[in-house]
């Protein structure tokens, strides 16, 4: 088993007043030569957008994009046509392929939305863009690992053009549970949303997050009840 530490406080920092955002790996400009990315996984970004502001139309191509609401809710349009409103509890997922323009703004006026946008190289290129988007019962995360994208359209959860899977959890105090890697040759990033776990002899507190790969399967204990976010993908690809 090989592991890598990224504390809370190592991560890259903008506050542009309208938006305050931590990145787990280099962005924008945000620059880590030791922090590009994880294995398929590019971009983890956690944004605090302000009322009613938000990214102005802008164009991706050959991306698969996952944004999870954790506060608030969130604006979409893009051209191909969609628009609609991703609350917490939805998960919303894009695949730019042949290239996308989209904008997503702050749906509320009077509170602010706090957000995971993640970014994971496809291994496809050139694939016809699409959207969807997803409701999934908070209670299912609950000690268990509740499946929201995986490769295939007829599993649990949405789906993307990668050997990837995203899962969260909240677990109890007290609780341990083991999350079994999918396939040879992929690691899984693992953020800690809230709480205290020991996971792979570290200690994780708000938003510490661990890679790991080179094992088959991870050991998960909560010192204090919280939530995590489970992002498995190939390390190599």
């Amino acid at each position: 088993m090989k592991t890598v530490f990224h504390s809370e406080a190592s991560r890259g920092h903008a506050n542009h007043g309208w938006l305050n955002a931590k990145h787990s790996f280099s962005f924008a400009s945000w620059q880590n030569p030791e922090r590009i990315h994880f294995g398929a996984l590019r971009v983890l970004n956690d944004d605090i957008v302000a009322p009613s502001m938000g990214f102005g139309k802008h164009p991706h191509d050959n991306m698969e994009i996952i944004t999870i609401p954790l506060k608030g809710a969130l604006k979409h349009q893009d051209s191909m046509g969609n628009s609609s409103i991703i609350e917490v509890g939805e998960v919303q997922v894009m695949s730019a392929g042949t290239g996308v323009q989209h904008s997503e703004v702050n749906a509320k006026q009077d509170e602010a939305i706090n957000l995971f946008q993640i970014w994971i190289f496809p291994n496809k290129q050139n694939v016809s863009p699409r959207y969807d988007q997803i409701r999934y019962g908070e209670e299912s995360m609950r000690n268990n690992f509740l499946q929201v994208v995986s490769p295939n359209p007829d599993d649990a959860g949405t789906w993307i053009h990668q050997q990837a899977w995203i899962h969260l959890s909240q677990l109890e105090e007290g609780k341990s549970l083991s999350y079994e890697l999918k396939q040879k040759g992929n690691g899984v990033y693992i953020l800690n949303i809230d709480g205290t776990f020991e996971i792979a002899e570290q200690t994780l507190n708000n938003r510490d997050a661990i890679g790991i790969w080179e094992t088959e399967s991870v050991t998960i204990h909560a010192n204090k009840s919280g939530r995590l976010l489970f992002i498995e993908v190939p390390m190599i690809f």
